[in-house]
Parts: structure tokens; sequence; C-alpha cells
């Protein structure tokens, strides 16, 4: 299957960087116990912390079967067109302008938007809103799978 756009949600470095504060933690805990048992649960914890931070993160991939959303697919017969939003209109998208039935994606690391309408009139969500940081490219990605009709 050729995939013609990836990405991954993971949070940003800092976080993993906060995240090494439960190995002193553990050694402080451990401190009267045993200390070098402190440092090996402490080392262990962040590494399990860590990878479930990076392998929880969900995966935004386009490919010949559709637009892949963590586990949610939408198939190119059900897309419309595709809006990326930056900044404060990012943000608008996200909050005032949100209708509520849409079918939402956000980490809130990640600010951009994509919004993808959808032409199926049975589906009750009006379009997808998902968190990206290269919404352009994930738009262009969209529009290249997307079928063609008459006058587009």
């Amino acid at each position: 299957m050729n995939t013609s756009y990836r990405e991954r949600l993971v949070p940003p470095p800092l976080v993993f960087l906060a995240l090494l504060m439960v190995v002193p933690a553990c050694v402080l805990v451990f401190l009267p116990i045993n200390v070098p048992v402190g440092w090996a649960i402490g080392i262990v914890l962040f590494l399990a912390f860590a990878a479930a931070l990076w392998f929880g993160s969900p995966v935004l991939r386009v490919d010949e079967e559709g637009f892949h959303a963590g586990r949610a697919v939408l198939y190119p017969q059900e897309m419309g067109t595709a809006a990326a939003f930056l900044a404060e209109e990012a943000t608008a998208e996200r909050g005032p302008r949100l209708d509520a039935r849409a079918w939402t994606l956000f980490r809130g690391w990640v600010h951009p938007v994509l919004r993808i309408e959808l032409t199926d009139l049975n589906d009750p969500a009006p379009y997808w809103l998902v968190s990206t940081r290269t919404p352009q490219k994930l738009s262009r990605a969209i529009d290249g799978i997307r079928p063609r009709t008459p006058g587009r």
C-alpha cells in the first residue's frame, strides 16, 4: 500500500524531558530502602511511560484506502474539501466555531488543524477536524486521493 502522508502526533521533547523527573522521584522514595532499586525502578518507569506516550499517540496516514486518523478511516468517496487552519484560526476552529457533531482528533501540543468536509449525507458528522503539524501537506495528500468530479 502506497502511503502519501504519515504523521505520528507525539508530544514534544519537553514532555519527555519532564517525564525524566520520575527517576529522581523513585530514587527519593526508595532512599530509605535501597538506592540502586530506586534507580532501576525509576528508569524502568520512565521507559514505560515514554513508550506509552510514543506508541499511544495517534497516527495520521493517507493511502489509497483513504485517510486514517488513529483507528478511524475516512474513505476517498466520503471526503469533500479540506481546509487548513493555523494560529488564531485553528483556535477558533477548535473552540467557538466547532460544530458539536464534528468528529475530532485533537492533541493539545499540536496547534494547527485540518477540517475535512464530509460528502456522505447519512453521516451525522458534518466534517472531521484533526490536529496536524503540517496541515497544508496533509490537505494536498487528501486532495490527491479524492475522486475527481467534473468541474473540479
